[in-house]
C-alpha cells in the first residue's frame, strides 16, 4: 500500500465547543431528552431492521465493471483489477458483498459516511480495499468550495484512494430522526420496566392510621418481595391495619400503548423511505399495496443508495480511466416470477422486439444455433432447432 500526499485544502476546523453528535453520544450526552443516535439507535428493533434491509439488499445485487463500446453497450470489463475486488476478495479478510454491506449500513448510521481505503502497488493499481473502524478515517471539508480532505490514523491521504459512501444533509438518517428513535427506545424501556413489575401498573396503598417509619418501611418491603415481578403476578394480598390497595387508573395514553409503539416504528420506516411492511408492520399491508411498497422501496430508498455506491466506487477505482463504469445490476428485485417472465417473453419475440437468444440470455440460459433470428413462432413454419438436427441427421 502507499499512501499518497498533497497539500491539503484550507478546512472547517471543529472543536470541542462545537462537537460532533458521534462525539456527544460517546459521552452519553444526547442533543434531546430522548434522542438517541450511532450505534445505541441500532438496539431499537425497526432501526436495526430498516439499517439491514437497505444495507443487504445493495449487497446482494450483482457489482460488475464494465467498459462501453462505440455503440455505447455494456461490456463486462472482468479484466479490470477493481473487478475482483468488488465481486470476490476486497482484501484477505473481506469479501465484496460483506464490503457494499458494511459500507452502506455505517453510512445509515454514522455522519461522516461510509469510508474505506483503496490500498494500491507501485503501478498505481488497485490491490484491495480495507474498511477500516469506525472513526479511524477522518473527514474534513473546505469551507467554500466543500472539498473533502481525509487523513487516516492521522495520515493525510488523497480522495483518489476513498471510498466514501453518504447521503444528502452531511447527516446520516439516524441522526436526522435521533429524537422518533428515542422515543421507540424509551417506549421499548417502558414497556420492559412495566413486564418487569408483574405486567401491571402501579398503585397507591392506603393506610387509615398513621404507622411508624420503621412499620411503614417493612410494609413495603414486604409488598415488593410478594407482589414484584412478572413470576409473581396473580398472588393474593394481604393488608393489615386496615389497609387498602387503590390500583393506579390507566389514562389514554397508556391504553393505546400498543397503538403509539406502532406508530413510533411507522415514523422510524419514514425516515429511512422503508416501506413499513418490510419492517414487518403489516396492519395495513395487502397482496397488491405490498407489491407497490416493494417498487417503491427499490425506486424511493434503494436507488439513491446504489447511485452512491456506484459512484464512490467509481471515484476511488476507475479514476482518469474512461469508458469504464461501475454498475449494480437491479434486475433481481424487479424479476417477476417465472409464468409472468414466459408470458413477458413470448409476447416480445412474438413481436419481434427480443429474438430467442437475447430471452436467455436474460434467463442465464446459451444460446442455440439459429437463435438470433427475429421470428413469430406462432405464424412461422420453420422447424425448431433441434427438430431441423433431427431430421439432417437422417
Amino acid at each position: 500500500m502507499r499512501w499518497f500526499r498533497k497539500p491539503a485544502p484550507p478546512v472547517e476546523q471543529k472543536s470541542l465547543a462545537a462537537p460532533d453528535p458521534e462525539l456527544l453520544a460517546l459521552f452519553g450526552i444526547t442533543t434531546g431528552a430522548t434522542a438517541i443516535s450511532g450505534p445505541t439507535a441500532l438496539r431499537v428493533p425497526a432501526v436495526a431492521a430498516a439499517v439491514r434491509v437497505i444495507s443487504e439488499a445493495a449487497a446482494t445485487l450483482p457489482i460488475k465493471v464494465v467498459r462501453v463500446d462505440e455503440a455505447g453497450t455494456d461490456i463486462d470489463a472482468t479484466d479490470h483489477p477493481a473487478h475482483k475486488l468488488l465481486t470476490s476478495a476486497a482484501n484477505e479478510w473481506l469479501d465484496g458483498w460483506e464490503l457494499v454491506r458494511d459500507l452502506v449500513a455505517q453510512a445509515l448510521v454514522n455522519d461522516r459516511g461510509g469510508l474505506a481505503y483503496v490500498g494500491r502497488n507501485a503501478n498505481g493499481v488497485p490491490i484491495e480495499i480495507i474498511q477500516p473502524q469506525v472513526g479511524q478515517i477522518d473527514v474534513q471539508y473546505d469551507v467554500v468550495t466543500r472539498e473533502p480532505s481525509y487523513r487516516l490514523a492521522g495520515q493525510p491521504i488523497a480522495a483518489s484512494d476513498i471510498v466514501h459512501v453518504r447521503g444528502p444533509f452531511d447527516r446520516c438518517p439516524v441522526s436526522l430522526a435521533a429524537e422518533a428513535i428515542g422515543a421507540a427506545a424509551a417506549m421499548e424501556k417502558h414497556a420492559a420496566g412495566l413486564f418487569a413489575r408483574g405486567a401491571r401498573p402501579g398503585g397507591i396503598i392506603e393506610i387509615p392510621s398513621d404507622l411508624p417509619a420503621q412499620a411503614l418501611k417493612s410494609l413495603l418491603q414486604s409488598w415488593h418481595e410478594t407482589h414484584d415481578g412478572a413470576s409473581k403476578s396473580g398472588n393474593t394480598a394481604v393488608l393489615l391495619n386496615g389497609g387498602k390497595w387503590n390500583p393506579g387508573i390507566i389514562n389514554s395514553t397508556d391504553a393505546q400503548f400498543l397503538e403509539n409503539r406502532k406508530f413510533q416504528n411507522i415514523e422510524i420506516a419514514r425516515a429511512f423511505r422503508v416501506p413499513p411492511s418490510m419492517l414487518y408492520e403489516l396492519d395495513r399491508a395487502t397482496w397488491s399495496n405490498s407489491e407497490q411498497m416493494g417498487k417503491e422501496f427499490l425506486t424511493y430508498c434503494l436507488e439513491p443508495w446504489l447511485r452512491a455506491v456506484e459512484s464512490a466506487f467509481g471515484r476511488a477505482l476507475l479514476a482518469g480511466e474512461s469508458g469504464l463504469r461501475i454498475v449494480i445490476d437491479r434486475d433481481d428485485l424487479t424479476r417477476a416470477d417465472l409464468g409472468a417472465r414466459a408470458t413477458a417473453y413470448s409476447s416480445l419475440i412474438s413481436a419481434r422486439v427480443l429474438n430467442p437468444n437475447e430471452a436467455r440470455g436474460w434467463e442465464g440460459l446459451p444460446p442455440y444455433p439459429d437463435g438470433d433470428t427475429f421470428i413469430n413462432p406462432a405464424i412461422s413454419t420453420a422447424k425448431p432447432p433441434s427438430a431441423a438436427g433431427d431430421a439432417n441427421a437422417s
